[in-house]
């Protein structure tokens, strides 16, 4: 068994999640953006983020996931260091892991509930990359930092 076999069936499980796949240096990842909200002129979007990597050397498949929020919309005011006078568009994106919002996928869903309605499974993602690596005789190695 290899590499493209698990993660061949890993795209299979997760199809009906409605996201997108990539992979840089080894690290595969899949996101689906699972809520959005939308407030006066700005728009806040939830991403559900699975990191994994298939070590065949090893039979270990190394698994972290996140949420991550990212907004955008018009900004207001003046900054009068930068000559900017009135309003503008802004972006802006941060993780869980990098400010004060860190822990398990859990604690994560737990704080980001509060701010959005969503009915995404996110246990149900893991098990089934869980049952894939197992399947195919690997580890299923779950970690808090992402895999890399």
């Amino acid at each position: 068994m290899s590499q493209t076999e698990i993660l061949a069936e890993c795209r299979q499980a997760l199809a009906s999640f409605l996201g997108e796949w990539s992979e840089k240096k080894g690290v595969w990842v899949f996101s689906s953006t699972i809520a959005e909200r939308k407030a006066f002129l700005s728009t806040k979007r939830l991403t559900y983020s699975l990191r994994m990597r298939v070590d065949d050397s090893a039979k270990v498949v190394n698994f972290s996931e996140t949420l991550m929020e990212s907004g955008s919309g018009l900004s207001s005011g003046s900054d009068f260091d930068s000559g900017s006078s009135g309003f503008g568009f802004k972006t802006e994106t941060y993780n869980t892991f990098g400010g004060t919002r860190k822990g398990g996928i859990e604690e994560q869903s737990t704080l980001f509930g509060k701010n959005y309605s969503y009915r995404f499974n996110y246990q149900e993602a893991r098990m089934k990359i869980q049952e894939i690596a197992q399947k195919f005789g690997y580890t299923f190695n779950y970690q808090i930092p992402p895999v890399k």
